[in-house]
């Protein structure tokens, strides 16, 4: 099995910051590009108002459940904390 060609379904836990208030959202799915450009583009109603966004981190899992997980952690104290941590340079980046 080559894991570069590997075509079964990968889950993303991702953050985004907002270009307009520089709010963080992080969310999970399983079509990053798809959900990313519907942030982009208002068709997410929690979303829209901070629109366009910029995409700083993300990671990939095999299992759904796994990405859920994380995402969750990510929106914990301790996972901001981490966040705040990990993307340093990311987070301290205007626009």
């Amino acid at each position: 099995m080559n894991p570069v060609r590997d075509k079964s379904v990968m889950y993303y836990t991702y953050v985004l910051k907002s270009k307009k208030s520089e709010r963080l959202y992080t969310g999970s799915t399983n079509d990053l590009r798809k959900r990313f450009n519907q942030h982009n583009t208002g068709k997410s109603s929690y979303t829209k108002k901070y629109a366009p966004y910029t995409l700083i981190y993300y990671e990939a899992c095999k299992n759904e459940q796994d990405a859920r997980s994380r995402e969750l952690y990510l929106k914990s104290g301790m996972g901001k904390r981490y966040l705040a941590n990990r993307l340093k340079r990311s987070l301290s980046l205007t626009g």
